[in-house]
């Protein structure tokens, strides 16, 4: 099969048309992804015509076997890795990405400790039963509150990010009478190549100290009781492909790694996340083994030109572990043709969730991949746009993919890719429920996270009588 002209000129030039519109791209899919013999997009060994009909759409589904494979794939290749120059890693796993009880207990299962970034996510991996020493602490506005329940529950590690941040912390570990081992955040200065949202190491901007402002907030560090600062952390972006920007951020870390040295050991180097997956077809994600030898061989150049110890490493993938495991089940509600410049036309699918259970595409302009899931098509594909139903012309959940050309309501459709950073970034945009979180193992499916009702949503109204409300559910 192939496009009509007339969609191939509306098509984003990276975005090529199938040679089957049915076909799922191996990088973009979970592993179990296939289809069954009538054409049903099967993951984790269930249709995903049974998901709908047991637990309705939209749906975020999940598939378990994949995130603890990825979790074991990430973990051997970090410490691997490391091994290689005689130094150990940790790995930790990135709560932002998507965190919940069941989420935390299978990453800790495969042995990475957590990284949270708020006192919810702090009390999430808590109550999941994740062992407190193996929990890192983020965030750039850290309340008082916060970092005295971190304190409190034995946090491992707290990541400073302001010099007011040294002084609250250093009060709190005082009256608990502890030492809190810390690090600091510290920009490196480089960009990674992404969106500017994304990309959190240039200097102007929220998180972290610059490189020269670092030795003060190290020597104020090292003056406080109670406070042990036992390396330094950086984080250079998100969605990265190639270890060229780790390389140099690396480089630039540990010049101030080495110039630190003199008032005391700083056993760890925590070079953040960021490492990018395949949400196209086009998508080439560099292997998380190359990208790990990568990294670990560049710390250790920078360390042995400078003559120094190479530190133990960390590391805080979240999307890498997470993100393709995921895919979002929706039903096809209308399809309307559009007319875009003379003799061009594009097919708009309007589905039953959109911004609210995904806003990635709205806030980064990002790329997602869709196919009919409920059944295979012969018809030719044609160039769509997947929308959603909320009041906002942005509200685009696939910008552009190649559908066979009889998509039709009632068809059931599946986004891949979206088990990072749409169920955490989810809203009730125009009263919206946000969707259920289903996970898939051993061919059984279960919810891990309940979804809304319209009646949950009326229930935080304070303006509103108690008694749940007839309405559509």
């Amino acid at each position: 099969m192939s496009a009509p002209p007339q969609s191939r000129t509306l098509a984003p030039a990276w975005l090529v048309a199938p040679h089957e519109a049915n076909g799922l791209a191996p990088l973009v899919w979970p592993s179990s992804a296939t289809r069954d013999e009538t054409g049903v997009l099967v993951v984790g060994g269930i249709p995903v015509t049974r998901l709908q009909e047991q637990f309705g759409t939209p749906l975020w589904v999940i598939d378990e076997d994949e995130v603890r494979a990825r979790a074991r794939e990430v973990l051997e290749a970090f410490r691997s890795a490391a091994a290689r120059h005689g130094v150990q890693a940790r790995v930790y796993y990135a709560g932002k990405a998507f965190l919940s009880a069941e989420v935390v207990r299978w990453v800790t299962d495969e042995g990475l400790a957590v990284d949270v970034c708020t006192g919810g996510e702090l009390a999430v991996a808590l109550a999941a039963g994740a062992d407190p020493a193996r929990l890192g602490f983020h965030g750039n506005n850290k309340s008082v509150a916060e970092l005295e329940a971190a304190v409190s529950a034995g946090v491992g590690s707290i990541v400073i990010d302001s010099l007011i941040e040294i002084e609250r912390l250093a009060a709190i570990a005082a009256r608990h009478g502890i030492t809190q081992q810390v690090l600091l955040r510290v920009n490196s200065g480089v960009h990674a190549e992404t969106h500017d949202f994304l990309a959190t190491a240039h200097e102007d901007q929220k998180f972290g100290f610059t490189l020269s402002d670092a030795p003060a907030a190290v020597a104020r560090i090292r003056e406080a009781s109670g406070l042990e600062l036992v390396g330094l952390h950086c984080h250079i972006g998100s969605q990265i492909f190639g270890t060229a920007g780790f390389e140099e951020s690396a480089a630039r870390i540990v010049e101030l790694h080495a110039s630190l040295l003199a008032g005391g050991d700083l056993p760890v180097l925590n070079l953040g996340g960021g490492f990018g997956i395949a949400y196209t077809s086009v998508d080439d994600p560099t292997p998380i083994d190359r990208l790990a030898v990568g990294i670990a061989d560049a710390v250790a150049v920078q360390c042995e030109v400078r003559g120094i110890p190479m530190p133990n490493l960390a590391f805080e993938p979240g999307r890498a572990i997470v993100g393709r495991a995921g895919v979002t089940l929706y039903e096809v509600g209308t399809t309307k043709p559009v007319e875009v410049g003379e003799g061009a036309q594009r097919l708009y699918v309007s589905v039953d969730g959109g911004m609210s259970d995904n806003p990635r595409p709205a806030l980064y302009a990002a790329d997602f991949s869709a196919r009919l899931a409920s059944r295979t098509s012969g018809a030719e594909p044609v160039l769509v746009r997947v929308v959603g139903k909320h009041c906002e012309s942005g509200d685009v959940v696939v910008d552009a993919e190649y559908l066979p050309g009889d998509v039709a309501p009632g068809d059931l459709l599946a986004v891949p890719a979206t088990g990072a950073y749409c169920f955490s970034l989810a809203s009730n945009y125009n009263y919206v429920p946000r969707p259920p979180v289903v996970a898939l193992r051993g061919g059984e499916a279960r919810v891990i996270v309940r979804g809304e009702s319209i009646d949950d949503l009326l229930a935080r109204d304070a303006g509103l009588a108690t008694t749940p409300r007839e309405g559509i559910a």
